[in-house]
């Protein structure tokens, strides 16, 4: 099945008209519409591109975003009915009846009692289409700041809406770095980004909280106003009630635009394992060419350029990453040496000819499973951890009258014109479970890696 490269037409409605059975939504639907036709201006070329095919067509196709008067007063479930309804990339809705799923909703959603309520039945709504990059995102979630980092650099019509939110550009919310998961009615501490709040304190992943200043813990309502104040949160880092204890963290200020190049940076370590040195980055979000030339600069100039071997850890975070991200790998090219008057020779090298071996898990999305994928089929190194999340379609962000954020799945995604990896993941070569409650900030799948690194670069 080819990849769609265009989006299918708006037809024309005027305020109050009703062209079709399937657009007999009364009055509220009159806004939505209005905002809908001038949310949805489409050229010949793909308008969205979402984290997994930032691969093949980079950023600045955005353009389009119109943000007026009517959406202000626009029902928000109007609104992201109309917007799916206009914009998602299947136009049969993975055989859902679209329109009766929203007959079947909006009265449900008309009698939330509170916008938190009416958000998660949205959402609900919504996966029904089963299909990635298809949520609605709130100021209440740290994703929410996260993926406008991605697209709000390169998007002036989105930074001039959001000019009042965010008047410096900075797009910030007050958090302690840590990425948490539900099991079981219990929140766990899932991932901890490098140099955080979370990381200076000691918290672990697999820690569950059970508290926040003695209030239910909230991922961004908790720590909010409290940069730079000592907050204390009550956790259990083991399966006994016995060890639960205290933690004092003082929260900072994260910018969506800013924070995985930060951690990225601080997760950079050589290892020294077995009379090897193995080389360790966490690329925690890969939309965005500042990445790449991230990890180029430490494996050619910096730290990682002593290294005998690499483990390259794509796990949680964001997807994006561009079809050049591969060669550094498989390309060719010669070396540079200069030679200077003291006759001391440094050696460019422009590619990295070491082993590699990729870390994965349940949380690696978009195009890090296409680059997953590739390490396979191309034979550049193993891949280590769990299968991924099956995440693989192109998404594109709309702002709503309440300026939260509905990304929407606006194409499907083949690699190699053939695979299709949405629904699907990639396994890896090598499966490491990891079961997260009280793990105790132990990672058996890096510790898998890094004992593969050592053995390849042992044979070299």
């Amino acid at each position: 099945m080819p990849l769609r490269n265009s989006i299918r037409p708006i037809q024309s409605l005027k305020l109050g008209e009703v062209s079709s059975p399937d657009e007999r939504h009364a009055s509220t639907m009159a806004s939505c519409m209005q905002h809908s036709l001038r949310l949805g201006k489409r050229r010949n070329r793909l308008v969205g591109l979402g984290l997994a095919v930032l691969m093949s067509l980079g950023f600045w196709f955005l353009h389009g975003l119109r943000v007026s008067s009517a959406v202000a007063q626009a029902d928000l479930f109007e609104t992201v009915w109309e917007t799916i309804n206009e914009n998602f990339y299947d136009p049969n809705f993975n055989g859902l009846d679209w329109f009766a799923v929203g007959e079947r909703y909006r009265p449900r959603v008309a009698q939330a009692s509170t916008p938190a309520e009416k958000v998660a039945l949205i959402n609900q709504m919504l996966a029904e289409l089963k299909t990635s990059h298809t949520q609605l995102y709130t100021p209440a979630e740290p994703a929410y700041y996260q993926l406008l980092g991605i697209f709000y650099p390169r998007w002036p019509e989105l930074q001039q809406q959001l000019a009042d939110r965010f008047p410096e550009g900075k797009l910030e919310y007050v958090g302690i770095g840590i990425f948490t998961r539900q099991k079981e009615g219990k929140t766990f501490i899932s991932a901890i980004l490098d140099g955080s709040p979370a990381a200076t304190a000691g918290l672990n992943v697999g820690d569950e909280i059970l508290s926040v200043e003695g209030r239910p813990f909230q991922a961004v309502a908790s720590f909010a106003d409290k940069a730079g104040v000592a907050v204390t949160l009550r956790v259990q880092p083991s399966l006994s009630p016995d060890s639960e204890k205290e933690m004092v963290v003082t929260p900072s200020r994260y910018d969506g635009i800013t924070m995985f190049l930060d951690a990225m940076a601080d997760s950079v370590a050589v290892i020294d394992k077995s009379g090897q040195r193995i080389g360790y980055i966490h690329i925690w979000s890969y939309a965005g060419d500042q990445y790449q030339e991230k990890l180029e600069e430490e494996l050619i100039y910096g730290s990682l350029r002593e290294a005998d071997a690499l483990v390259l850890d794509l796990r949680e975070g964001w997807g994006g990453a561009p079809p050049t991200a591969l060669h550094l790998y498989t390309a060719r090219g010669p070396s540079i040496t200069n030679i200077g008057r003291d006759g001391e020779a440094w050696t460019y090298r422009g590619q990295w000819e070491k082993p590699v071996v990729m870390l994965v898990n349940e949380n690696s999305r978009s195009a890090k499973e296409i680059l997953a994928y590739s390490f396979q089929q191309y034979d550049i190194g193993p891949v280590v951890g769990t299968a991924t999340a099956g995440a693989v379609v192109a998404g594109r962000p709309f702002l709503m009258p309440d300026q939260s954020l509905l990304y929407v799945a606006v194409a499907d995604v083949l690699v190699d014109e053939q695979v299709r990896l949405e629904g699907i993941g990639v396994t890896p070569d090598v499966v490491v479970p990891f079961p997260l409650p009280y793990a105790q900030g132990t990672d058996p799948q890096k510790e898998r890696a890094i004992a593969m690194a050592v053995e390849l670069a042992s044979r070299r």
